[in-house]
């Protein structure tokens, strides 16, 4: 669809302005796209990127998720990444990676939606020998069948061997039995069945692995629906529900989680993301530009009177089955047809003589999709009946009634006290208040301290410009809206944001993908000087061979401060990541730095590294 001048000289002005801003405070991403060949559809996304060296050659790959589409790599080949590759087809959600057998190939679990309850199914498994994805059997007690969403290989009980939680979308016909499962990884390659979390209503089951109070045990923090629940692990595969008494208050509302360990004390601090969800029949619409964007979910709708004159202009209409391409035109009610794919985002245009009237007495309930129609006086109608959230653009909108939008939530930043938490969000100059559906952390300009990228939701019209806090070094942050984490496609909401080195160079990029939108590779171009030192650790399996890399503590000290990270901290809703190799920002100095660490089952290793920006090993 081509924009109007109007809003190319906006969209190339915006642009500018971000790149002056980067060069302002001397930390630039750039998008690139020779590195990250992409899909040019807009597609529905499932959760955040998976990170992890799958064919273990020294890059980090990538596996993404397009909702109801599929899941595919992106091989990296020595810092370009290759065409997506499909892996496997259909609707796919929560995704990890490890190496539960200690066979020395990974192994990834995709949890499989179950079609809105009519089509239970259990999470397939692949191990990635070289670059194949070989299909596993199901285990001898086979996963259960269930509305697939939350996975993740994690060592639950410590001995080195990862075991497996598999959370489910409750089924009704369970009648509050849960399904939040926890297997046991019985060491002669099975997962059995081993106990379970509380039942979770809802989206209730994304979950944050971490461990907050320090004992070296996993713990779980579980969101999505109503307030938060932090559930301590014990002994085996005990977890005690101790919310009350680490929190200062319930929180709700939360679409994302992080651990941050924002001072440098050697503890995880944690940051919630919060917002809310588009209302059904939520529009937004700017004057200036033109540009109407449209919501609607679950049932019957109606936008009415959108003034356009003889020509439609719709971009990026979305729904899902079973109403991905079903479109009636006119009074008529005839099916529009599309050429080639549905599934993607759809730019449609219509004019007047064929689209004349709009049908009397429809049943939409009975014959669902969208109806669209021009009713006379240079106004059009667009209605229906839709089973799944939906979404569109209208350019050339002369007028449209304001609509009353619910105000943007204030994200949390706690501060981890011997194990308890503090509200440090005020403290740490980080109060604002937007619907934020993600965050990330990651020491993006190398200074020795975390800091933290947000995703908001956007408003359909506008594209989506990421929020960067960069971390002070006092316990304080700074706002940096003005830069090039920009992802410009209409029609999308925000989702989904990953970091990794894929280039090998010291320092962190970005991948984004919104819902609706398209992937984007964010280059940190982060000039070299004495100011933003690094380093890498890359942790193997412990001296033993008995634990994986996956879970394992990473600690570096040095005369300024501790830094703690883990491998596989991710600020995915429902999926886990497996980076192996752990980045640390040093500012300023070239060490020495002590390097400590700490796999699942307790065992150690430490090493003084003297030279920096470089990457180590440790491990086998």
């Amino acid at each position: 669809m081509q924009f109007q001048d109007f809003e190319k000289k906006s969209f190339l002005l915006t642009i500018l302005c971000l790149f002056i801003s980067g060069l302002s405070f001397g930390q630039i991403f750039k998008e690139v796209y020779k590195d990250f060949p992409r899909q040019e559809e807009n597609l529905r996304k499932w959760d955040a990127p998976v990170v992890a060296d799958l064919d273990q050659d020294g890059y980090l790959d990538l596996m993404i998720n397009d909702h109801g589409f599929g899941i595919q790599v992106c091989w990296n080949n020595k810092g370009k990444f290759a065409k997506p590759y499909d892996i496997i087809m259909g609707d796919l959600h929560g995704v990890s990676a490890g190496d539960f057998d200690l066979d020395g190939n990974i192994e990834v679990i995709m949890s499989r939606g179950g079609g809105s309850g009519s089509n239970a199914r259990n999470s397939k498994m692949y191990r990635v020998v070289g670059r194949e994805f070989i299909p596993m059997d199901d285990f001898d007690e086979p996963l259960a069948l269930m509305r697939g969403r939350t996975v993740g290989f994690v060592d639950i009980d410590s001995d080195g061997d990862l075991d497996l939680i598999n959370f489910a979308f409750p089924d009704g016909a369970k009648k509050g039995t849960t399904e939040n499962y926890i297997y046991e990884n019985d060491g002669n390659g099975q997962m059995i069945l081993n106990s379970t979390l509380p039942v979770s209503k809802g989206n209730g089951q994304k979950v944050l692995f971490t461990d907050f109070n320090g004992d070296e045990i996993l713990d779980i923090v579980m969101y999505g629906h109503g307030n938060v629940k932090m559930y301590k692990g014990g002994d085996g595969f005990l977890f005690e529900d101790v919310t009350k008494k680490l929190l200062p208050k319930d929180i709700y509302e939360v679409t994302g989680v992080t651990e941050i360990d924002y001072d440098n004390d050697g503890d995880f601090d944690l940051y919630f993301t919060r917002g809310l969800e588009f209302e059904k029949g939520e529009t937004f619409y700017d004057k200036e530009t033109k540009t109407l964007g449209l919501f609607t979910k679950r049932g019957e709708f109606l936008f009415d009177n959108i003034e356009v004159g003889d020509v439609l202009n719709m971009e990026n209409f979305q729904s899902q089955w079973p109403n991905a391409d079903t479109y009636y035109i006119g009074e008529a009610s005839y099916a529009y047809k599309f050429e080639g794919e549905t599934h993607s985002g759809k730019d449609i245009k219509l004019v007047v003589s064929d689209a004349l009237g709009f049908p009397d007495n429809t049943d939409f309930k009975e014959k669902k999709g969208w109806y669209i129609g021009y009713i006379g006086n240079r106004k059009w109608r667009v209605a229906g009946f839709l089973f799944a959230p939906s979404t569109g653009v209208i350019h050339g909108v002369e007028d449209y009634p304001k609509y009353n939008h619910l105000a943007g939530l204030e994200d949390v930043l706690l501060e981890n006290k011997g194990g308890k938490f503090q509200d440090a969000t005020s403290k740490a100059n980080m109060v604002f208040k937007e619907h934020s559906m993600a965050s990330n952390i990651a020491d993006f300009d190398n200074n020795g301290y975390q800091d933290i990228l947000v995703v908001p939701r956007g408003n359909l019209i506008n594209g989506i410009q990421c929020i960067l806090y960069l971390n002070q070094g006092d316990g304080t942050f700074n706002v940096k809206k003005d830069h090039t984490i920009f992802s410009p496609e209409l029609g999308a909401m925000g989702m989904a944001v990953e970091n990794l080195d894929y280039n090998n160079d010291g320092k962190v990029d970005i991948v984004l993908g919104n819902e609706r939108g398209k992937w984007h590779l964010f280059k940190n171009t982060l000039a070299d000087t004495d100011e933003n030192n690094f380093l890498v650790v890359h942790v193997g399996n412990s001296p033993s061979g008995k634990a994986t890399a996956l879970g394992a503590f990473v600690t570096l000290t040095n005369k300024k401060s501790e830094q703690i990270k883990r491998v596989g901290s991710t600020g995915a809703q429902y999926s886990l990541s497996f980076n192996d190799q752990v980045h640390f920002g040093i500012g300023a100095g070239s060490g020495p730095v002590k390097v400590k660490v700490t796999w699942s089952n307790g065992e150690t290793k430490e090493q003084t590294i003297i030279k920096m920006n470089s990457t180590i090993l440790i491990g086998k």
